[in-house]
């Protein structure tokens, strides 16, 4: 059987099962993890920081590659991260670069173009929240809430956005830890930083973690500490089945466990929780 057709049959892979199941907090990355809001982000970054970098000169193929290496790798870190590196090649490249906050406002500009009716249409009820949640991600965060587990949500996204749009898809009630976002102080916030705030405050034993998402930043994060690390490869754009190339990130970056959604909420749960794995 090629990969493509495992894939088609792929629900839950497991990489290392937990050694401790007595998990007592669980962190979540929000776009394309929970949220679908913002699908597509990187069909507007890629190309942009690739017009940019054009203007410097250069072969195109191996512009694109270089900006997809970079945009990829620091995926889950705040956007402004991106647009710090952005603005770095620039210079290697010989060009006089702009400020990356100037980089990051035209990138939520064109971005902002691309979801504003999906936004719209959330706030005017013509479409329902659970249209732009990741399949099954409702249902798990209240198996989560019910067996007692602290939920926290930190995302790369500024945190005005985060909480606007989990608040249109009704999930901010389920995060009693809280919901965090980037800062326009950058290095005021981090997922590391949330980490390390719930660790402490809880005094919880870093084993007593789990972590879901699907960027590098959240699963090394979660690994650093002890945690057990889910890498969520959700094919944002069909809604269903496994994104093969997230999947491969996800594996590079030392998940756990890799799902492609929550459509199997009871069984990941059983699993993670009692180690069922029928």
């Amino acid at each position: 059987m090629d990969l493509s057709e495992s894939l088609k049959m792929f629900s839950m892979e497991v990489l290392r099962k937990p050694e401790n199941r007595q998990f007592k907090a669980a962190l979540f990355d929000f776009d394309g993890t929970l949220s679908l809001v913002r699908e597509g982000w990187q069909n507007i970054m890629v190309p942009y920081f690739c017009e940019v970098l054009s203007a410097t000169g250069g072969d195109s193929a191996e512009i694109e590659r270089t900006v997809h290496d970079f945009v990829d790798k620091i995926t889950g870190k705040q956007t402004i991260y991106q647009c710090i590196y952005l603005a770095e090649e620039v210079q290697r490249r010989g060009g006089s670069p702009l400020e990356p906050l100037l980089y990051k406002k035209e990138y939520l500009r064109r971005l902002d173009e691309r979801i504003a009716n999906r936004v719209s249409d959330l706030k005017a009820g013509k479409a329902e929240p659970d249209d732009f949640v990741v399949p099954g991600g409702r249902k798990f965060l209240e198996l989560l809430r019910n067996a007692g587990i602290d939920l926290y949500l930190a995302s790369g996204t500024d945190e005005f956005y985060v909480k606007q749009e989990a608040d249109l898809l009704d999930l901010t009630r389920y995060f009693n830890g809280g919901v965090y976002g980037a800062q326009d102080d950058y290095k005021t916030f981090s997922k590391a930083m949330v980490i390390e705030r719930l660790i402490r405050i809880n005094d919880l034993p870093g084993e007593k973690l789990i972590g879901f998402g699907d960027g590098y930043v959240e699963i090394e994060n979660v690994r650093e500490v002890g945690g057990y690390a889910v890498g969520m490869a959700t094919n944002e754009a069909d809604r269903k089945g496994i994104d093969a190339w997230k999947r491969n990130r996800l594996l590079e970056a030392g998940a756990d466990l890799i799902v492609p959604d929550f459509s199997d909420s009871k069984r990941l749960f059983d699993f993670i929780f009692e180690g069922k794995e029928s």
